[in-house]
């Protein structure tokens, strides 16, 4: 897997709260879809600048935090999407080889009420709406940057 979009994963566990060690960490990676070995964890944690204090790892505060940047959703979905197709609720988007993953990972961090999540492939992205409206509604807004 990316390292940028593993390294987002630690993140994002740690948002939720801190982690105990780094088998806990391996843990909530695993249930990701992140196969990751002691030694790339001990590399992300060194890299992320991660704290580990008495109650486990966290985020460190100070010195601007700490991020791993993904160009705006709006460039991607104009660089990489092909086709949008809607199913319902869902819509499934076509995108360049090897790009899906940084696209989801995009719009997952739009916050947009129409995303209520994305499960990317290699060249694919699924992404569930709460109903069709909203996915309608998604469609235009990602076909409008295309355009």
């Amino acid at each position: 897997m990316n390292k940028t979009l593993r390294q987002r994963a630690v993140l994002d566990v740690l948002k939720h709260g801190s982690i105990a060690s780094q088998e806990d960490l391996q843990r909530h990676l695993r249930r990701r879809g992140f196969k990751v070995g002691q030694a790339t964890l001990s590399r992300d944690i060194r890299d992320l600048n991660l704290s580990k204090t008495a109650h486990g790892y966290s985020l460190q505060h100070g010195e601007g935090g700490v991020g791993v940047a993904l160009p705006p959703v709006s460039r991607l979905v104009k660089e990489f999407v092909l086709d949008i197709r809607s199913a319902q609720n869902l819509l499934v988007v076509k995108t360049i080889v090897g790009s899906a993953q940084p696209v989801a990972a995009a719009l997952d961090e739009t916050d947009w009420t129409e995303v209520v999540g994305t499960i990317a492939g290699d060249d694919t992205i699924l992404i569930v709406c709460p109903d069709k409206e909203e996915a309608r509604t998604l469609a235009a807004r990602i076909e409008e940057m295309l355009g």
